[in-house]
Order: structure tokens, then sequence, then C-alpha cells
């Protein structure tokens, strides 16, 4: 049987829209074994609601397997542990499709090196942001650049933690995209690229005093947060009990917010702020996962 696990991402980070991601130590876990016949997905003990032909486990799975002509009968796909939850800004196709193309490299002897299974997840997917750092984790910057996908992993400060805020309601990429303008000033590009350079050297040089306004953003932040109830007044809430930074978690509905590992009343008093509000939050304070998709 081949076990696969595949940590959550969060991407944009505030400024690096569509570019910038890094890998939680929050998981998806995926079981394959092949079988005479058929096909069973399996998730958290239950038959899976999902259609084989949306199942994105399954169809990078068996993309790669037909690609390197692999003879198969059947197979059975089980998902024990499905932490990561659909449709919040967390990274769940990128790691359903992460966690089937790796899983397939098994069974076609790990053909596949580290760039042809970025290079195939974002076929998939479209975007890169989410799909390398599953695959390598860290926090990457990474971009498509003809049909090559390039990528460079960024120092995290070891007492940076994230914390995540998990509402429970969804928030489709597509959704979120269409409140997005057609065309942005300059002064907003040179906002954005000017706080992305900063964000990257902060980390890098560990300066988290300037992660603030760092992750400011002008180019998704301000329209998609109108699809978030409660939004400023969460992110006003996690700067006054000392945060470090807020931002959307890729797409959304997910917040983040990025605290001091020494701030030790954080999660607790958060938990109860968002418990007044007229959602429920799942909360979690997590470190960064710097191992990408592993075999278990």
């Amino acid at each position: 049987m081949i076990k696969i696990r595949i940590p959550a991402t969060t991407a944009n980070m505030g400024p690096g829209f569509d570019s910038f991601g890094m890998a939680l130590k929050f998981y998806n876990e995926i079981y394959v074994e092949e079988i005479e016949n058929g096909v069973e997905v399996i998730q958290e003990g239950k038959v899976s609601p999902i259609p084989l032909e949306e199942n994105l486990i399954y169809t990078s799975f068996i993309k790669i397997l037909n690609k390197y002509g692999y003879k198969y009968k059947g197979f059975r796909i089980n998902i024990p542990k499905c932490s990561i939850p659909v449709s919040r800004g967390l990274g769940s196709s990128a790691a359903c499709i992460v966690g089937g193309i790796c899983a397939a490299n098994i069974l076609i002897g790990n053909v596949l090196s580290v760039d042809d299974i970025i290079k195939e997840a974002v076929e998939i997917e479209g975007h890169p942001d989410n799909i390398v750092p599953a695959v390598i984790g860290g926090m990457v910057i990474s971009l498509i650049n003809g049909e090559n996908i390039v990528y460079s992993k960024v120092n995290i400060p070891q007492n940076l933690r994230m914390f995540v805020m998990i509402p429970n309601f969804k928030l489709s990429t597509e959704e979120a995209r269409t409140v997005l303008p057609e065309k942005y000033t300059k002064q907003d590009c040179i906002f954005n690229v000017s706080r992305a350079a900063m964000l990257v050297n902060a980390m890098n040089k560990g300066e988290l005093d300037k992660l603030r306004v760092s992750t400011q953003d002008k180019i998704h932040q301000e329209y998609r947060k109108e699809l978030i109830p409660d939004a400023d007044k969460i992110f006003k809430e996690a700067e006054k009990n000392g945060s470090l930074a807020e931002f959307i978690s890729g797409s959304g509905s997910t917040l983040m917010a990025l605290v001091d590992e020494n701030n030790k009343e954080f999660k607790e008093n958060m938990t109860k702020f968002l418990n007044t509000l007229q959602y429920n939050w799942e909360t979690h304070l997590l470190e960064a996962d710097l191992e990408g998709v592993v075999v278990l």
C-alpha cells in the first residue's frame, strides 16, 4: 500500500498574488492500493460522494498512469485523514493533485523528478503558488516562465507561527476572482512590487517588525474582504492582541495572522473573540512545514 502525506498551503500572503506560498503543518493523508477491478474512494471511513471525474486525487493519479503506460485493473483510494477543508484558501485542490501524482509516480517506478511533479501538477491546477510548497515545503516564490516553473525558497524565522482562522463557509477561487478589477493603476502596481520584495527580504533576515507593512496589498485583498464577513474586525482584533501581520489565505475564506511564538495568549484571546461572531471559526496555531509531500 502506498501512503502519502500532503501539507496544507497558504498562498499570496498579502502582496504575492499567485506567486507566494507556504506549507503548513496541517495535513491530508492518502493511501492507495491496487485491487482486481473497479475504483473505490473512501474518505474518513465513508464512500466519497464526489464523482470520480471530479475527484482530483483520482484524475491526477490516473492521468500520470496513463501518460506513462502503466497497466492497471483497479484501485482503492483511502483518505483516512482529511484535515484540509475544501474551498477555504488552504490549498485543498493542490494537496489532492500533488497526492495523486506522487502516488502514481511510485507505481511507475519514481521516474518523475521533483520538477516533473511540479510541472504536471501546475498543468492541472493552473498556477504554482500552492503547488510548489505542497511539493517541497517551506515558503516559496514560484512563477511560470514559458513551459517551465521557476521557484526559490525563502527562509522562515524559527519563531514565526501562523494562526489559521477557518470559518464554516466556503469561498471558491472562481468566485473570489470575479470581484477583482481588470486593470490596476501604476501606483497600485508599485505598491505591491515594493511590499512583495520587502516581505521576502524581511523573512530571509528575520525582521519580524517589517512584516505588517510587507503584507499590505492593493491587488486582491481589499476586494475579497467584502466576501468574508467581519474580516476587517478580525484583523483589527488580531493586531490588538499582538499579531505581526494579517492576510487572507489564498482566495479565502480562511484568514491568517502571523504571530511570534512567544505571544502565548494570542490563540486563546483570538479564539474567544471569534466565538462572539456570527459564524463558527476553527482555529489552529501552526508551524511551517519544511518537508512538503512525503511518503509515509
